[in-house]
């Protein structure tokens, strides 16, 4: 059996294997422990134990370290991703709600009068029918309780326009003739 010089009590095919195996329980257990930080040990361990291997056997046994090693991560990880969302563990980790409404196109309101439930600067809220939805404005702001109508629904986007006429707020001039 052969003994490294640092670890005289180990032989060096097993502090390959431990820290390899460390390496790959570490990475294991970082799917679930927050902080990065099993992650960080993992890599280093697995970087490790390649390099022992690289320093301390020949070339050909370190090669087939670093193959078999790259090969059972990422036989690990199809693995992982194929049967842990399903498994009673990944039940509690993955979420299976759906948050909003992914299929939002709605073109029923295209042509509908409404009311600016918010000011549109140039987003905001409209009502139509009792329902609230986020518009967006051709551009110009409209005021709260404004009327207005949609002219496009492109997507999830609303787009309206204003039914009041523009008022100016500025005094009127007279010509100097």
């Amino acid at each position: 059996m052969q003994f490294d010089p640092v670890f005289p009590i180990v032989p060096l095919v097993a502090l390959v294997i431990i820290l390899l195996v460390v390496g790959l329980a570490l990475l294991l257990l970082e799917t679930v422990l927050p902080g990065l930080v099993a992650g960080i040990v993992g890599v280093c361990s697995l970087v490790a134990g390649i390099a022992v291997g690289y320093a301390r056997f020949e070339a050909r046994t370190a090669n087939l370290i670093l193959v078999v090693t790259l090969l059972v991560m990422v036989g690990g990880f199809a693995c992982w991703m194929k049967f842990f969302p399903e498994s009673r563990m990944g039940r509690v980790f993955v979420s299976k709600r759906v948050v909003g409404n992914i299929d939002a196109d709605q073109p029923e309101l295209l042509h509908q009068t409404g009311v600016a439930h918010t000011p549109l600067r140039p987003s905001g809220t409209a009502q139509f029918g009792g329902k609230r939805i986020d518009v967006v404005t051709e551009g110009p702001f409209v005021e709260r309780g404004t009327p207005i109508k949609v002219v496009a629904v492109e997507g999830v986007r609303v787009v309206v326009r204003s039914l009041a006429e523009p008022q100016s707020n500025l005094p009127e001039t007279k010509s100097i003739t």
